[in-house]
């Protein structure tokens, strides 16, 4: 298997808080990952550290991305590399529909596709995460649900098609049948050249999700690695046992 995603002994800080502390991972192409934790873990810390966003400083270690060292490349950067994450909070944009955000988005991933190409495109995915078709003219999350706002957020990882989508607690505030419907676009996403790394609390969302490994974080570190049973056992009995020390 090919990597996409190697983390090197990655330490990173928000302000003088030491989040991450020497954390290592690895995602090949064709995996779906999943990384677990109680709160202050440092979840959210890794999707925005590999996304670089300025608010957290990299201390040490690399991030090599498909082969090419990312570990001091700008977020536009990162994005046109093929990474995608999707928020726990999805930005509202007044006077941009949902249409011309992605419209622009592709052409500047350089995923360029005509108005009825786009059209066709959406329609179909739209369907498949059971959306009307009309909210593709509505302002990006303006009035949106946070279930509208979730689905939004998978309908953009289908069409920007990335190589690697991060997704943040993107089943947050679900109910079962929105949940059932974003794992549905995460299996419309899914293939032997693209990955999925999840981040959550619940799992609920991996319930209909072949799981290839689940991380679990604890104090900025990954202290263990399992497959998909592994949640199962913390849905059961929490955290207490990967807790450094116990």
């Amino acid at each position: 298997m090919k990597k996409l995603l190697e983390i090197k002994n990655l330490s990173a800080k928000v302000g003088e808080k030491k989040i991450l502390n020497g954390l290592n991972l690895v995602i090949n192409k064709g995996e779906t990952h999943v990384i677990m934790g109680p709160n202050g873990a440092g979840k959210s810390t890794l999707a925005n550290v590999v996304f670089s966003n300025p608010s957290y400083q990299k201390t040490a270690g690399k991030i090599m991305f498909d082969g090419k060292d990312i570990t001091n490349a700008k977020t536009d950067e990162i994005a046109r590399m093929g990474l995608f994450m999707s928020f726990q909070t999805p930005e509202e944009i007044d006077g941009v529909s949902v249409f011309n955000f992605v419209k622009t988005v592709k052409n500047k991933l350089d995923n360029k596709t005509n108005f009825f190409e786009l059209k066709e495109e959406l329609k179909k995915n739209t369907k498949g995460l059971k959306m009307p078709y009309e909210m593709v003219d509505r302002d990006l999350n303006v009035g949106f649900s946070g279930g509208e706002k979730k689905k939004n957020e998978i309908l953009q990882m289908l069409e920007f098609k990335p190589k690697l989508a991060i997704l943040d607690e993107t089943d947050s505030g679900l109910d079962v049948d929105a949940i059932k419907i974003v794992s549905k676009g995460i299996e419309m996403f899914k293939n032997d050249d693209n990955a999925v790394l999840i981040i959550t609390h619940s799992t609920k969302i991996l319930q209909k999700l072949k799981v290839d490994k689940v991380h679990i974080l604890v104090d900025g570190k990954i202290v263990f690695t399992g497959d998909g049973s592994l949640a199962d056992e913390i849905e059961k009995n929490g955290y207490d046992r990967f807790k450094v020390g116990e």
